[in-house]
């Protein structure tokens, strides 16, 4: 596999892992809104690599649209999804303040996640 590849299949795992974890019989919706982020970044890490671009080892998400946006400038039409992605990289991993999303919000990240994975996909196969 080709590195955006790899990035693209940790992407596809991460997205499917916030689905099942919130599908499950016991909900967690404080890990699924975690890889809902993690979704979202390796697929903009995807198509850095996918460009031959260094990767920073960075968690914000809006950093890294910018980044791709250097590219191309349809990047910036995702800014506000990665806004609101961004704190689920570490919102509801450590036990301060609130403990667990509600489902309704992890739910609309799911489908956010989506959106830009389904949206480097098409960068990268176009």
């Amino acid at each position: 596999m080709k590195p955006h590849e790899e990035w693209l299949f940790k992407a596809e795992n991460d997205l499917e892992s916030a689905k099942y974890l919130l599908t499950s019989p016991k909900p967690l919706c404080d890990i699924s809104a975690y890889h809902t982020q993690q979704c979202a970044e390796k697929s903009l890490k995807a198509y850095l690599a996918y460009c031959g671009q260094e990767i920073d080892r960075t968690h914000n998400l809006k950093m890294l649209a910018e980044c791709c946006a250097l590219i191309d400038k349809t990047f910036y039409d995702l800014i506000d999804d990665c806004i609101v992605l961004n704190p689920y990289a570490t919102l509801y991993r450590y036990p301060e303040g609130d403990l667990m999303p509600e489902k309704s919000s992890i739910v609309t990240a799911i489908a956010i996640s989506l959106k830009i994975f389904n949206f480097v996909k098409s960068k990268i196969s176009s």
